[in-house]
C-alpha cells in the first residue's frame, strides 16, 4: 500500500476499518469504537468523520464492501468452468461468508443495520453482495429477470448469513448444506416457472405478463438502485 494511498479518503478508511475490527467485539459499531479507530489509527476526529460521517455505521459498511472485494478476488481466481451454474452461484455465496476474518463483526454489523434508520443501508448493501455475484458469473438479462434474479438470490443470502452466524459445526459445513438446500428451492421454482411458459394451454394467457417484463430493463447505472456500490470501479 503505498503512502499516497494512505492519505487518500480510501487509505483513510482502510485504516479506521482496520484499527476498529479490534474493538468491534465489544462495542459494536459505535460511536465509541469509531473514536477509539481515530485514537489507534492516529487520524484526526475531524478528518476521520470527513470520511466517514456517520462514524461507525459507515465503518460497518466499508467492512461489508471490503468483503465484496475479496469475494471478487477469489472468483475471479477460481477455476469454475466446470461447474454447473447453481453451483457456481453457491460457490459465490461461500466464497463471501469465507472472506469474513470475524463473525462477530457481522453479527455486530448485521444487528445494526436491522434498526430502521439503517435499514435502507443494509438492503442496499445485500443488494450490491447480489448484483456483484450475478455480475461476475455472466449474468446476462435484460429484462425483469435481472431485478428478480438478484431479489432471490439477496433471500438466500440473508437467510444464509443468519444460520452462519449460529452456525458451530465443524468448518460451517451444516451453513453450506442449508445453502445448498436454498438454491436447490430457487432452482425447482425456475423450473416450475419454465414449465408453464411451455404449457400450450398457459401460453395465451401469459403474452400480456410476458411483453410487460420485456419492457422492464436493467438501470444503464445503479444511482438509483440498491446496489449502487461496486468496489472494482
Amino acid at each position: 500500500m503505498t503512502k499516497d494511498h494512505d492519505h487518500a479518503p480510501e487509505g483513510i478508511k482502510d485504516k479506521l476499518l482496520d484499527a476498529a475490527l479490534n474493538h468491534v467485539p465489544f462495542d459494536g459499531w459505535s460511536e465509541v469504537t469509531f473514536r477509539a479507530a481515530c485514537q489507534d489509527a492516529d487520524v484526526p476526529e475531524v478528518l476521520a468523520h470527513a470520511v466517514c460521517p456517520r462514524g461507525g455505521v459507515d465503518l460497518a459498511l466499508a467492512f461489508h464492501a471490503r468483503g465484496d472485494s475479496r469475494m471478487l478476488e477469489r472468483l475471479e481466481a477460481e477455476d469454475l468452468s466446470g461447474m454447473r451454474f447453481r453451483d457456481k452461484v453457491a460457490a459465490a455465496v461461500r466464497f463471501r461468508l469465507e472472506a469474513v476474518e470475524d463473525k462477530e463483526a457481522v453479527r455486530r454489523g448485521t444487528t445494526l443495520l436491522a434498526l430502521p434508520q439503517y435499514a435502507g443501508d443494509g438492503v442496499k448493501a445485500i443488494w450490491t453482495t447480489c448484483d456483484l455475484i450475478w455480475d461476475t458469473l455472466g449474468d446476462g438479462s435484460d429484462d425483469l429477470n435481472w431485478y428478480t434474479k438478484r431479489a432471490t438470490l439477496a433471500g438466500v443470502y440473508s437467510a444464509t448469513v443468519l444460520f452462519w452466524l449460529g452456525d458451530d459445526s465443524l468448518e460451517h459445513q451444516a451453513t453450506w448444506d442449508f445453502l445448498d438446500r436454498r438454491i436447490d428451492n430457487v432452482m425447482n421454482f425456475e423450473k416450475l416457472k419454465a414449465g408453464l411458459q411451455k404449457n400450450p394451454l398457459l401460453k395465451p394467457l401469459l403474452v400480456g405478463p410476458n411483453w410487460l417484463a420485456e419492457q422492464i430493463k436493467p438501470p444503464k447505472g445503479r444511482d438509483d438502485l440498491p446496489g449502487s456500490v461496486d468496489p472494482r470501479r
